[in-house]
């Protein structure tokens, strides 16, 4: 799936001392299933750690294939004996969660966040399963609820939402202390035909998506389904999440991250527009075949 001939890895620190993306590049080239098949040039994969000085969590884990440079950019920014949570967004997707099992026999992993009780079954991946260990068995699973969830005991905590748009079940994370929201595989509309991009949209930076380059996005990755149903209630979900909470920052599973208030006022507004766009009471749902530009 990913093209190993040119990647780079970089730590991109988003709020000092608090937030960090851990991105790693991928080839565009019709076998990355979270963008188009004909979309060309680099995207990456982010993982991010929200650190406090008594502990971590980690937000996604990352493809195995990248396992030791993730470890690396990890153990770069906490010690390696700091409690540490995981948190994979996607039970299901293997950049969520391919890592979990080696990044707990490393690290000092105190417990696996998901909406799973049983989740540490999805997860053997590893030397450690393959060999025999008892490294799931170990793990400490705690199911996410509508409360607040700290990292550390000095007052931080982060919220979960289901998805309000999604394919596969999948969380939303917003953190309050750095006003980020964590959206898993949407807001992942920006790739670059660099290799070193830039990864990160800032409020002055150029951008030039619009509409009829996110309503293609979503209507060529996991979102074709959209033309034709009822947008309306997913246009309110999604609402809810913004109305109710300050974001500074749309942080996406892949591609560019979103800062900045008009920036992330920019993309929502266009996110919001197409879906409209895509209403049952003003499009079709019809049969298309992959090939088909919408």
């Amino acid at each position: 799936m990913l093209d190993r001939t040119s990647k780079k890895s970089l730590i991109n620190e988003l709020v000092p001392g608090a937030l960090y993306a851990l991105q790693n590049t991928m080839a565009l080239d019709g076998r990355v299933s979270a963008y188009p098949h004909n979309a060309t040039g680099y995207s990456v994969t982010n993982c991010y750690l929200l650190k406090q000085p008594d502990a971590a969590l980690l937000i996604d884990t990352g493809f195995g294939c990248d396992e030791p440079t993730i470890r690396g950019q990890i153990e770069s920014l906490i010690p390696k004996t700091l409690p540490l949570s995981l948190l994979p967004l996607r039970l299901n997707e293997f950049m969520s969660i391919q890592n979990v099992e080696p990044f707990s026999a490393y690290f000092n992993v105190e417990q696996v966040y998901t909406g799973n009780p049983d989740a540490a079954l999805w997860f053997d991946f590893g030397a450690g399963s393959d060999s025999g260990q008892d490294t799931l068995h170990r793990l400490k699973i705690s199911t996410i609820g509508r409360d607040p969830i700290p990292i550390g005991n000095q007052g931080r905590a982060f919220l979960a939402y289901n998805a309000p748009i999604r394919l596969i079940a999948t969380r939303w994370i917003y953190d309050e202390a750095t006003r980020t929201l964590f959206t898993s595989d949407m807001f992942s509309h920006v790739w670059r035909q660099a290799l070193d991009g830039p990864w990160i949209i800032e409020d002055g930076d150029p951008d030039e998506i619009d509409f009829d380059w996110l309503r293609s996005f979503l209507l060529h990755t996991r979102y074709w389904w959209l033309e034709g149903v009822d947008t309306t209630t997913l246009r309110r979900d999604i609402d809810k999440i913004f109305d109710k909470h300050d974001v500074e920052t749309l942080a996406p599973g892949y591609g560019c991250v979103l800062r900045g208030r008009k920036t992330v006022e920019k993309h929502y507004k266009l996110m919001d527009d197409v879906l409209k766009s895509l209403d049952k009471s003003v499009a079709v749902s019809r049969y298309i075949s992959r090939d088909e530009v919408r």
